[in-house]
């Protein structure tokens, strides 16, 4: 199948430049076109404008600047966009000009190109069945602003092909999206709670249940935003709120229709007044529970109609409207008896909302929702297995490493799969484990289960190296502590340049401990393994390409090339000793025996250039000095070792590992601040 490659985006407003912004960013072809010149032309200085601040305040290098405005071109023909492989319409939400467009474009376009509309208003196949190209026709709806919300909404109709929708999923990853596949139906999902989560803000206000702080307040202690829902409305502006819940409205009933208020003061074209009036708190709690019943009800509808998966509503609410937790987490945290009840108000409040049997069935089971964050795809036999979790970088977790044994058994045993290929969904491959596991079970004294986490995690690392199946890691993107222990533990590793490893345990208290030490001794030899595992210093693909530990470096598009090749033909032994390439010998020399018997006795470093020495000195001092020892005693241990028994080494330090201040100091640390370490 071929990828998404040149793209043309119609519209050169905030949304159709933000759109070719982001595109170009990534390193894609972008042909930017207006009815106008002067209506590119602004766009293109939006662009420009937003790239210089990017610059000021270090997000972009001059450079990285310049090559994103060279891949924009911008244009008022549509034969300017006549051979690109996608289409995607930006312009206002007026139906007939979108429809007319979409016919002139079919009379210009080439046969393979794919049309996308990002609508929040009307169905997507209603636009495709006005052309002759209704399989290469689909959703993909962007949030403002779409060059730094990552959220995007892929909605196909009912006769959108197959090859379109997974060429769309595609193109949302390799411009650093996050994708969620819902269903054609009025207001996709994000906007179906978010619209009335703001009708209700204002019918609050309207009725008197608190002033404009005081709904701002508990809209942000609800769904741990730091904007509320009034100033959202002011910044998205209260005309398109307006036009949102109207289309709502018309299409599902009054529950989702402008409340008189909102309309009113689109009328005074004025923005709601943020700031007066005090807080006042003895009336948060009722607004909150208010908001709840509306967002949570109307969550669950989606999830009923099959409009979205939970997960997916989950993660619509994270990535794209910056909530602390999604809706059906919130239902964890708060329960579903009291979820239950919030929302059975909102139905006797407005008649024509009805309790959701998502909520019914889940209340006789009582217990919380589980959530599926691992996800198995077979194309031909090739076994896809993808970490699912982008809003918390993949990490892994007991409910990760349980579904991704599942999805792992289900690959190998089954006879028609020859290559199973592990990725992680967004920019991250594995971000290492979910510290704040750890956190939790140091606190109330259960190290036993870290074991137990730690245990389940190498038996199934073992079974990926083991497998008679060829098992192959992609890395597109970060991968850290036990993320690079699960991507060594695979057959093969494929990386595009973005793809890097890096072992950050001993900055936090502890040591890598699923098999990162161990391998990497395999791979590069001890003084060097010691290196990386010791400083932390991360590897990028290229050294871990010329080191051997990385099978392929390619572009994002021969990712699918790459794999069919070490599936049909590449044999090797990912264990075979090497010679190190001479840039690293170097960095070997800082671990020898000498040096660690002086890192030990806190003495300089020997024998080394002066800056590499100085530079490593720097970075072990801000290390907890007792996770060092135990990684180099652990490490020196296992390199007579066979890999199982080496395990079994690593496990064995589980326990006084993790009792030891550094330990708690460190994984505390993280999100916080630099950590105080006793080296105890």
């Amino acid at each position: 199948m071929s990828q998404i490659s040149k793209i043309g985006v119609i519209g050169a407003g905030h949304m159709g430049s933000g759109i070719a912004q982001k595109i170009a960013q990534e390193g894609m072809d972008v042909v930017l076109i207006d009815i106008k010149q002067e209506y590119v032309e602004k766009g293109l200085g939006t662009i420009k404008s937003l790239l210089d601040g990017g610059i000021k305040r270090k997000i972009f290098t001059q450079e990285k600047a310049d090559q994103t405005l060279s891949r924009i071109t911008g244009a008022t023909d549509l034969n300017a966009v006549a051979d690109v492989d996608l289409v995607i319409e930006a312009v206002f939400e007026d139906r007939k000009v979108k429809t007319q467009l979409f016919l002139n474009l079919d009379k210009v376009c080439s046969e393979k190109t794919i049309f996308a509309t990002n609508t929040s208003s009307f169905y997507v196949g209603e636009f495709a069945a006005k052309i002759n190209r209704p399989d290469r026709f689909i959703g993909l709806h962007y949030f403002f602003h779409p060059a730094k919300n990552k959220l995007l909404e892929i909605i196909p109709h009912t006769t959108t092909g197959k090859e379109t929708i997974d060429k769309a999923i595609q193109f949302a990853g390799r411009h650093g999206k996050i994708a969620i596949v819902v269903k054609d139906s009025p207001g996709f999902a994000v906007n179906r709670f978010f619209i009335p989560s703001s009708n209700e803000a204002a019918r609050m206000l309207e009725e008197g249940m608190g002033n404009i702080p005081t709904i701002e307040e508990g809209s942000k202690r609800a769904f741990g935003i730091g904007m509320g829902s009034f100033e959202i409305l002011n910044v998205t502006g209260i005309p398109l709120a307006v036009h949102a819940s109207k289309s709502l409205g018309d299409e599902l009933g009054l529950f989702y229709d402008t409340p008189a208020i909102m309309k009113t003061q689109m009328d005074k074209n004025m923005d709601w007044d943020l700031k007066t009036g005090e807080i006042e708190e003895e009336k948060i709690a009722a607004i909150v529970d208010r908001f709840y019943g509306i967002c949570l009800g109307v969550a669950a509808t989606i999830v009923d109609e099959g409009v979205a998966t939970m997960e997916d509503v989950n993660l619509g609410a994270k990535i794209g409207l910056r909530w602390s937790k999604g809706p059906f987490e919130i239902m964890n945290h708060i329960g579903i008896d009291k979820t239950c009840e919030v929302v059975e108000a909102i139905t006797q409040r407005y008649p024509g909302f009805k309790m959701p049997e998502i909520l019914i069935e889940q209340k006789k089971i009582g217990k919380p929702f589980a959530f599926k964050v691992v996800d198995l795809d077979i194309k031909e036999d090739i076994a896809w297995i993808t970490i699912n979790r982008p809003d918390a970088m993949n990490a892994l977790n007991e409910a990760v490493v349980q579904q991704l044994a599942e999805k792992f058994e289900k690959a190998e045993n089954d006879p028609g799969v020859k290559a199973i290929v592990f990725q992680g969904a967004g920019k991250t491959f594995v971000a290492g484990a979910d510290i704040q596991f750890f956190v939790d079970r140091i606190k109330v004294g259960k190290i036993g289960d870290i074991e137990s986490f730690t245990r389940k995690g190498h038996e199934l690392f073992l079974k990926i190296e083991n497998c008679p199946k060829k098992t192959i890691a992609l890395l597109d993107g970060l991968s850290l502590g036990g993320g690079s222990e699960m991507a060594l533990a695979c057959q093969f590793i494929i990386a595009t340049k973005a793809g890097s490893m890096g072992f950050p345990e001993t900055g936090i208290g502890i040591v890598p401990g699923l098999g990162g030490m161990l391998r990497m001794e395999r791979h590069v030899g001890l003084e060097l393994a010691k290196y990386y595992v010791f400083t932390g210093r991360p590897l990028s693909a290229q050294d871990a390409h010329d080191l051997g530990i990385i099978t392929k470096i390619v572009e994002p598009k021969a990712v699918g090339e790459a794999i069919r090749e070490i599936a049909d033909r590449i044999e090797t032994d990912k264990y075979q000793r090497r010679a190190i390439p001479e840039k690293f010998l170097d960095l070997a020399n800082v671990f020898n025996t000498g040096n660690m018997n002086h890192i030990f006795a806190g003495k300089p470093l020997t024998g080394l250039p002066e800056d590499l020495a100085k530079k490593t000195a720097a970075n072990l001092s801000t290390k907890s000095m007792i996770a060092l020892k135990m990684a180099d005693d652990t490490m020196n241990k296992q390199v007579n070792m066979s890999i199982p028994e080496a395990v079994e080494c690593e496990l064995g330090i589980l326990d006084r590992l993790f009792s030891t201040h550094d330990a708690f100091e460190g994984l505390s640390s993280v999100g916080r601040g630099k950590p105080v370490f006793k080296g105890k």
